[in-house]
């Protein structure tokens, strides 16, 4: 299943690794989901993963993100016709577009009006993992 995950739901992951974005940061690692991104999300990764107040193991962090930049697919969004809420948001959308994505997982929903998504599914971590799971039961019928 191809997807766009918010920093967030990677930085809860990493720091609560038995809850939902621990378990579907567990799914990136395993290869049991392919990750959509650019350039501007690896480096909002990078950058937010590696700020002092996670305190996250130099060592940790530095495979985790060379894991997803050489398993992770990188494509080209284009701009959005109109802003979203939280323009630091705008990118997510826009490599989940590009994709396309299944879905673009995130803790911040609101920041993503169903009318700009064009059918993205925007799920919380929750709301994903339920969603996975009724795929996967799909498929094994």
């Amino acid at each position: 299943m191809k997807v766009v995950l918010d920093t967030n739901v990677i930085v809860s992951g990493l720091l609560s690794p038995y809850s939902p974005p621990g378990e579907i940061i567990r799914m990136v690692s395993s290869g049991h989901l392919d990750l959509f991104l650019d350039a501007r999300l690896f480096a909002e990764y990078s950058e937010v993963l590696l700020r002092p107040k996670f305190q996250f193991a130099a060592d940790l962090v530095s495979g985790f993100l060379e894991y997803v930049e050489h398993t992770g697919i990188f494509v080209s969004g284009a701009p959005l016709a109109a802003s979203l809420p939280d323009p630091d948001d705008e990118p997510f959308l826009e490599v989940a577009l590009a994709g396309p994505a299944e879905c673009l997982v995130t803790g911040n929903r609101k920041h993503f009006p169903v009318k700009m998504t064009e059918g993205i599914p925007v799920l919380s971590p929750a709301q994903f993992l339920a969603y996975y799971r009724k795929q996967r039961k799909k498929t094994f019928r």
